[in-house]
């Protein structure tokens, strides 16, 4: 009977030992995840991503040091928060459309004054031809024939 005991205490305490090895591997590499994805390391927030406890995490002293030390040099260094590349491109977009409309509304008012000028112009001639006696064409090809 202390045969099977002892068979069971050894059992138990083997899967105790893989349980821990396995929270502590979870825990690592929650903790490699996040220092690649620059967010804060804290005790809570490797506890939520690794799924262990916050007990777990103060009682491996491994684990606790490294916490310890990552939030500490993340805390000195200045905060700068991840550029939104969605945000960033929606911005410059937005200010490349609003310089291409300032170019056509430009190139567009131009156009209007220089057809208001070649109107001008023809008007012009139009009357220069009728003062000298000439009867402008609408045809413009008749025109070019007589000069």
């Amino acid at each position: 009977m202390t045969d099977s005991r002892e068979r069971r205490i050894t059992a138990l305490t083997e899967a105790a030992k893989a349980k821990s090895q396995n929270k502590t591997r979870d825990a690592e590499q929650a903790i490699r995840r996040m220092v690649k994805r620059g967010d804060p390391i804290t005790f809570q927030a490797v506890q939520r991503e690794a799924g262990v406890s916050h007990a777990f995490l103060y009682n491996h002293p491994e684990l606790r040091e490294r916490i310890e030390h990552l939030r500490g040099t993340r805390s000195k260094a200045p905060i700068n928060p991840p550029n939104n590349a969605d945000s960033t491109l929606v911005i410059t977009l937005t200010r490349q459309i609003a310089e291409l409309k300032q170019q056509h509304r430009r190139q567009l008012q131009a156009l209007r004054d220089a057809l208001e000028r070649a109107h001008g112009e023809n008007l012009d001639l139009r009357r220069e031809l009728a003062r000298r006696g000439m009867h402008p064409s609408p045809n413009v090809a008749s025109i070019a024939t007589t000069s």
